[in-house]
């Protein structure tokens, strides 16, 4: 039976008009016993709001040739010139780069191949000329290929509140980095997967002048981010902070040479707070990456930081990688003000703009050829 429902009238009265409560009622009557002999009716009609009953003022823009086609147009001539412009940036970034993993049996570096963690490090030199000139600040980077930082288990082989100076955890490490959570009976600090497998090969750098060997001074501060040297990482406290005494009755992770606490002879950048060790901890997300080394900052204005010309790379080749047929190689880069070296950004703007430029003239051609014709239909009755 149709029925008439007024809204003000429920809002008013706050339950269901007298013909639906009636059948309601009955209903109750012969199955709770709850109805018209006195029981109360809860109804499910939604609140008489705006909200509830969607009657919010909406707006649903229409899609026409004259709102499409200047989008189209507009993102194009905005597009194009960013990525111009990126594009060009990045490609006057200086980046050059030697692989020294040593596969090549004419490389100076392939007697150190099958160097292990426990062996004596290898030295190896490797000579090379530059080109052109790096003129502002240089980054040199270190760079391993088929090294997956990102796996599930080594990502989370780590203590967080150990490398934070936890003194509790310090010698009761999670048990998130077995196996590499105690040795010889002694916690391991830093325990875990990443911190066992940090690198350690040792580059030095060398301009070669007139047969004379000039050493290029690398910077090793300031190469770890500012909130992970002094947030994230911290020694533990005590006494005194004597490092050698807070960290006795730990051992070192099993593939170091030497405890945590000897990285460094400055104590603003031993321990914990090593910003080697700090770069290397922060984990990569593809198995190709590189990690900042070092800095080499530019002292004279009117002379370029690295003048191009003949250096030698000396390596104490200790970080082995032909176990998983990895690779190493050393990056010299300078940055901009989008970074570093990466043409992706700029590629990625420049056909982003040019495929909408070149729907927006498609479509006007069609609008332009179609749009003035009468396209209604009569329809039969």
């Amino acid at each position: 039976m149709a029925m008439n429902y007024n809204a003000k009238e429920d809002a008013a009265d706050g339950h269901p008009s007298g013909g639906l409560g009636a059948v309601a009622g009955g209903s109750g009557m012969a199955g709770s016993g709850v109805g018209a002999a006195g029981g109360t009716i809860k109804s499910r009609k939604p609140d008489n709001t705006a909200f509830k009953q969607q009657r919010l003022p909406a707006w649903q823009p229409i899609l026409t040739a004259g709102t499409v086609l200047p989008a189209f147009f507009v993102i194009g001539l905005i597009f194009i010139p960013i990525g111009i412009g990126i594009f060009v940036t990045s490609n006057n970034i200086r980046e050059f780069e030697i692989d020294y993993t040593g596969t090549e049996p004419s490389s100076p570096c392939n007697k150190c191949l099958n160097v292990s963690w426990n062996s004596t490090p290898c030295q190896c030199t490797i000579n090379f000329t530059l080109e052109h000139p790096f003129e502002s600040n240089v980054f040199m980077y270190y760079g391993l290929s088929n090294f997956y930082q990102n796996h599930r288990r080594y990502v989370k082989s780590r203590d967080d509140s150990q490398l934070n100076g936890d003194n509790n955890s310090l010698f009761h490490p999670s048990k998130e980095c077995e196996p590499y959570r105690t040795s010889d009976n002694k916690p391991i600090a830093p325990c875990g997967a990443i911190a066992n497998s940090m690198f350690n090969d040792t580059l030095t750098l060398r301009h070669i002048d007139n047969n004379e060997s000039i050493l290029i001074p690398l910077n090793k501060k300031g190469i770890a981010w500012w909130t992970d040297k002094n947030v994230k990482f911290r020694n533990p406290v005590g006494d005194g902070n004597n490092l050698t005494i807070l960290f006795n009755g730990t051992a070192k992770p099993v593939n170091w040479p030497q405890p945590v606490y000897k990285l460094d002879s400055d104590p603003e950048n031993n321990g914990f707070i090593n910003e080697d060790f700090i770069v290397w901890m922060r984990t990569a997300a593809l198995p190709t990456f590189r990690k900042l080394y070092r800095l080499i900052e530019k002292k004279d204005n009117f002379r370029p930081t690295l003048p191009a010309g003949r250096y030698s790379l000396e390596i104490a080749y200790n970080y082995p990688v032909h176990s998983f047929d990895g690779r190493k190689r050393m990056i010299l880069s300078t940055i901009s003000w989008i970074g570093g070296k990466n043409p992706f950004l700029g590629i990625a703007y420049i056909t982003v703009g040019s495929i909408c430029f070149f729907l927006g003239v498609v479509l006007l051609i069609i609008h332009h050829k179609y749009g003035n014709r009468n396209n209604s239909a009569d329809i039969p009755n």
